[in-house]
């Protein structure tokens, strides 16, 4: 019986100035059968420049990994040569990573204390330490691919965008994994009959709750399909990015399924009702559109369209993306080489490459290194290697086959197609999907002939713009065509869906408007404004308007062409042709442009003017949790107030990096107290991309910001102001109140807090008020120690209940959303009162259905 240990070396690290630990492995000795053994591994030490200011800025990484989505959240590939290169494993540092969040900072000594709950329909729950799994389960080690199920999107996207990343070819890597089966695990807490799930938890924090999935008991149960819960990857302890320090590998399925950082088991009879298990890991039918997706919810919960084993699929790895041949030097043959491999446990049976459009294909040679391991006896890396008696297969193999020279001069591409033992064959042409999953079409690579030379192009590249499909639709080809894009003789160029435009203006309105005119009627009564070079009067909107009467007022007699693209919605720009009265000529439009009022040397005593935008500076950005910040801007002097009355927002407009600095505005509310001179706090929840949404344009705008950029902003808007002691406005008139009903989630408790700090800052102030905040999470709770104090000070006038979507075992407050049973406890409707909602919209739409329904006027109801 043969024991494989690692030992350590000191060597200069490429990457870091520091030497780095290098893992290096005792060969086999000659008796001993020849596994694959991992390859040399350069574990980074020091955290990366571009991570330095993000939630990651624990992690070292290896700067060779292509990143797909930014700096953050970290989703990468590793270049696809050097991928295949390191052979039939992959080191830690080159394995691809899907991250929808921030990954979790866990510290050397809390790993032996790390636990995982098995719950729900089980006769004996348990929670068991790390140490526990160690010490009381039979630890195993097996050769596992994990496979993205949006490798080789960007082709997908290429065709159409979907609602994914683009993944290039190399969203796929191998390594031994260590750990107890899952099976064992699950059979310490004894599942119930009619128990039928396993859903799976982990400990990242995200947007949507903690990142779930879940796959059948069955499977789980099956020692045949290798659920297995590991420890270790590739003989070493999980690296933080890998899942440290546990993490569930679902062989021979999507990585989706795989969840890392694990905390809970919970048996079901249902699959798991997981905010990313539902909208993440699907193949939409091809008819539905983004658009259908989003407005029809019955797609995402339908279990046929989810994804569990891979599908099969096969790369060319040599020749590479923009490979060149010298036929005057290169030898005889050329060795094509690449990848393939199937879901389920199923073997690749044969890989086939044609050099004639499919109408004749060659088989090539298929290294199977899986195999080598089921005739190795004994244990590995702390795990005994037992694979002698299963034959599933769950790795990928590699393909090669020798091609005269003189083939391919004269062929335009190579295809190559794979095929499994249940006969299942990769589809000459695409499934285009709504994100973009499973891609796996015949993968081409072009031959161009450029003199002596042979040029070989992928169908894209993760990196850079390139490749022949974008090529081929440049130059005006169908990519669905059935002819790879390229025209054939007598087709038309395929021409470009044209962008609809908005039609804001009204049909038959001719007349044409002056200057003179414009500034004639741009009164507060009768307030004239431009967008786009055409006059509307917003007169008839005052009262309705959303941002209040100032929003509009304050643009009176101004191009506010910018600011109004930028915040408002389609909705709004439909309504538009409404207030539409006239062009503004030409001669006017280029003088109102141009007419910059003089700006005074004097300080100005009040930073925000509602007419013209004002910039301050950000010093500061102190961190509240993993994706929440406070950030600190300068204002213009130390004596300077901000001017920013309680209960209105003020708009601020951020560059944003990813978009050629094109210009983001949102309004926000400030969590600082209207009293603070010369500075400005901004609470922020930073929304962070995930697979399905590219994440919130301004909250990422304003994290990328360095320390000392500035920012414009331009305010007050708002329809409500906190007068005091029970006074408020609303469009400008008076109304005395006893009390308020505060409904909010996440950061929408800014606008509440302003309001409840001033009325819990004045002693004589007695109106009362009740805080109903919902969140997912106990950690998602934004104010919480202000708001346990206000409570504490005066629970008879100011009462917070809080309740989590998704709380924790030890959590003891409310559970659930903010549901109909929660407002007629705490929001029934009372006379001299009114109600304040400021959150998701979900929770906004909710809350006035059930408001509603239980009494309330709609002119008690106020949504910031």
């Amino acid at each position: 019986m043969a024991t494989i240990t690692q030992v350590a070396v000191d060597t200069e690290d490429e990457y870091t100035s520091k030497p780095p630990h290098i893992q290096v492995h005792n060969l086999p000795t000659p008796e001993e059968p020849n596994i694959p053994l991992p390859p040399l591994s350069l574990n980074p030490t020091e955290v990366l420049n571009v991570d330095k200011n993000t939630p990651d800025s624990h992690v070292p990484r290896d700067s060779r990994l292509i990143r797909l989505t930014g700096v953050h959240p970290f989703n990468v590939e590793p270049p696809l040569t050097a991928l295949y290169k390191e052979g039939f494993l992959t080191s830690p540092e080159l394995f691809y990573v899907r991250n929808h969040g921030a990954v979790p900072q866990v510290h050397d000594e809390d790993i032996p204390n790390w636990e995982i709950s098995i719950e729900g329909m089980v006769e004996n729950p348990i929670i068991l330490n790390f140490r526990e799994i160690l010490q009381k389960y039979d630890q195993i080690t097996a050769p596992i691919t994990l496979v993205c199920a949006g490798n080789r999107r960007k082709e997908q996207n290429t065709v159409r965008k979907s609602k994914g990343f683009s993944w290039g070819a190399a969203g796929l890597s191998t390594a031994l994994f260590t750990g107890p089966l899952m099976a064992d695990l699950l059979r310490s807490a004894k599942p119930l009959r009619k128990a039928r799930y396993v859903c799976m938890e982990g400990a990242d924090k995200l947007p949507n709750g903690h990142y779930g999935t879940s796959v059948k008991l069955n499977w789980a149960m099956d020692y045949n399909r290798g659920i297995m819960l590991a420890h270790k990857m590739n003989g070493e302890s999980l690296r933080p990015d890998h899942g440290r320090p546990l993490r569930a590998v679902v062989p021979g399925q999507i990585g989706g399924r795989s969840v890392k950082w694990l905390k809970r088991l919970i048996l079901t009879d249902t699959p798991s009702d997981n905010w990313y298990h539902i909208n993440d890991n699907r193949v939409l039918p091809t008819m539905v559109s983004p658009e259908m997706s989003s407005q029809e919810r019955k797609w995402w919960h339908d279990e046929r369209y989810a994804i569990y084993d891979l599908n099969v699929n096969s790369v060319a790895a040599y020749p590479q993306h923009e490979e060149e041949i010298d036929l005057a030097t290169a030898g005889p043959v050329y060795t094509a080489k690449g990848y393939a491999y199937a879901g389920g446990g199923r073997r690749i049976t044969r890989v086939e490459i044609s050099l004639d459009r499919g109408k004749s294909w060659r088989l090539a040679d298929i290294d199977y290194a899986e195999d080598r391991y089921r005739e190795f006896e004994g244990d590995l890396f702390g795990g005994r290697v037992d694979m002698w008696q299963r034959e599933s297969c769950f790795c990928w193999s590699f393909w090669s086959l020798d091609i005269p020279l003189a083939d391919l001069e004269c062929s335009d591409a190579l295809l190559v197609r794979a095929m499994d033992e249940a006969l299942t064959a990769q589809p000459r042409d695409m499934y285009w999907s709504v994100l973009g999953m499973m891609n796996n079409p015949w993968f081409r690579v072009t031959i161009t002939k450029e003199g002596t030379r042979l040029k070989f192009e992928h169908p894209t590249h993760p990196a850079k713009s390139g490749g022949w499909m974008e090529k081929n639709k440049k130059a005006g080809g169908d990519l669905t065509n059935g002819n790879w894009g390229e025209r054939v003789e007598g087709e038309t160029p395929a021409e470009p869906e044209p962008v609809k435009e908005i039609n804001m203006k009204k049909d038959g309105v001719n007349r044409t408007i002056d200057l003179s005119e414009l500034k004639a009627n741009s009164s507060a009564e009768k307030p004239w404004f431009v967008v786009n070079g055409e006059v509307y009067d917003g007169t008839a909107f005052l009262e309705g308007h959303p941002g209040g009467a100032i929003s509009i007022t304050s643009s009176a007699g101004l191009d506010v062409s910018e600011d109004f693209l930028a915040i408002h919605s389609e909705t709004a720009k439909f309504m538009m042709p409404d207030y539409h009265i006239g062009t503004l000529d030409k001669a006017s439009l280029d003088a109102l442009k141009n007419d910059d009022a003089p700006i005074s040397s004097e300080p100005r005593p009040v930073f925000l003017n509602s007419r013209a935008w004002a910039k301050m500076k950000l010093m500061e950005k102190k961190h509240v949790s993993w994706d929440t910040y406070i950030f600190v801007f300068e204002l213009e002097h130390d004596k300077q107030s901000l001017g920013l009355p309680i209960g209105q927002h003020l708009m601020i407009k951020v560059p944003d990096p990813d978009k050629n600095n094109e210009s983001v505005i949102r309004s926000y509310t400030p969590i600082s107290d209207t009293s603070m001179e010369g500075r400005m706090e901004l609470l922020v929840k930073i929304y962070f991309p995930t697979e399905t949404v590219p994440g919130g344009k301004m909250t990422m705008a304003l994290n990328k910001l360095p320390l000392g950029a500035q920012i414009d902003c331009k305010g007050p808007t708002g329809r409500f102001e906190y007068l005091g002691d029970g006074r408020v406005l609303i469009n400008g008139k008076e109304r005395k109140l006893r009390s308020f009903k505060m409904i909010c989630g996440g950061t929408g408790i800014t606008p509440i807090f302003q309001v409840l700090r001033a009325v819990m800052q004045d002693s004589q102030d007695r109106t009362t008020c009740v805080v109903l905040d919902g969140n997912r999470l106990e950690e998602d709770i934004l104010c919480r120690s202000e708001l346990d104090t206000y409570m504490a000070a005066d629970s008879q006038k100011c009462n917070v209940v809080h309740t989590l979507s998704k709380a924790s075992d030890s959590w003891t407050g409310r559970r659930g959303r903010i549901s109909e049973e929660l407002l007629a406890e705490f929001a029934a409707p009372e006379d001299e009162s009114m109600v304040l909602l400021c959150g998701p919209e979900p929770l906004e739409k909710s809350a006035q259905k059930i408001l509603l329904s239980q009494g309330w006027p709609e002119s008690d109801l106020h949504f910031f």
